[in-house]
């Protein structure tokens, strides 16, 4: 019943913050704003999100690092499996459901579920550190005093990089990673024990690996730089008078708002995040929500591409 409950919830949800949002910003002027927009700079936006695209899908590659080279699948296979998830994420909860459809079908290629599940997480927890780093210097660099004093940022920020410590700790700490196994083998049901007892140590086995580390989160942080220049450029686009600094201030925490998984694919918080963060330096909300549904707009672009590799697929692809 919870499933059945979030299959319907969370569109909902997303239909109607983007409406109420909508319907603030007054309709006819966000209609103005964006036929008004400049086709170059989106142009540009949409260019970057080949260099994004290039490097998330280059980052998890290198995550494979522990699985021995005679065992891991073929690299088609493997960046198939990156493609077609990310073009499923769009239809699911945030992030949060291409990456289960990520692992699944690389556990489906013989790869051991815990194994296929930790390079996902890694992944994700590298994506969401880069998040945070982005976005401090950012508020760093724009002299943003005020945001650091509100109370939603503050948390947003500490309990994202607190995941992110829990997450290291499971790596490089042996103390941690025998809790977390202690807390495995209680875990109910058998098969979920050892799917947990897996996803541990070979969470653990990342320890061996700093070089391949620290070169996924500078990939990382590479792509929140490109999404805060493709946002630059939407902005730009719209005609928003608003200065790079800006941007690398606000991306990265509205970023942060897409993640949680209350909505399909950040449509909605997107739109509530990004109004109420511009408008607070005087963006009109017509122009900061025709900002926000293009900035959604892009990554349903940017994950067309495994879209056709889902449709031209042979039937006996793990996607």
């Amino acid at each position: 019943m919870l499933r059945r409950a979030g299959s319907w919830l969370r569109p909902l949800v997303a239909i109607l913050l983007t409406a109420f949002v909508f319907w603030r910003a007054e309709p006819s002027d966000v209609v103005e704003a964006t036929r008004r927009a400049d086709l170059r700079w989106i142009g540009m936006a949409i260019l970057l999100v080949v260099g994004d695209r290039a490097l998330m899908a280059y980052r998890w590659l290198v995550l494979l690092a522990p699985i021995p080279r005679i065992d891991r699948p073929p690299l088609g296979a493997v960046i198939r499996i990156f493609f077609t998830s990310t073009f499923a994420g769009t239809f699911l909860p945030a992030s949060v459901g291409g990456d289960a459809v990520r692992a699944y079908a690389l556990a489906r290629l013989r790869v051991a579920p815990g194994v296929a599940v930790a390079s996902v997480l890694l992944d994700r927890l590298l994506g969401v550190l880069s998040i945070v780093m982005v976005g401090i210097v950012g508020l760093l660099l724009a002299g943003s005093g005020d945001l650091w004093s509100t109370k939603a940022i503050g948390l947003s920020l500490l309990v994202a990089a607190a995941a992110c410590a829990g997450g290291a700790m499971v790596v490089f700490s042996a103390r941690v990673s025998r809790l977390a196994q202690a807390i495995a083998v209680r875990l109910p049901f058998a098969r979920l024990r050892a799917i947990a007892g897996d996803l541990v140590a070979a969470t653990r086995a990342y320890s061996s690996f700093h070089g391949e580390l620290a070169n996924v989160l500078a990939g990382s942080i590479a792509v929140q730089i490109l999404r805060v220049i493709q946002a630059y450029c939407l902005g730009r686009a719209l005609g928003i008078d608003a200065s790079p600094a800006v941007y690398f201030a606000f991306i990265p925490l509205i970023l942060l708002v897409m993640l949680l998984p209350v909505t399909i694919n950040g449509l909605g918080t997107s739109q509530v995040a990004f109004v109420w963060f511009f408008g607070g330096i005087g963006v009109p909300q017509a122009e900061a929500f025709a900002l926000s549904v293009l900035f959604v707009a892009l990554g349903v672009v940017g994950n067309l591409p495994g879209g056709f590799l889902y449709a031209f697929s042979p039937r006996s692809s793990p996607v």
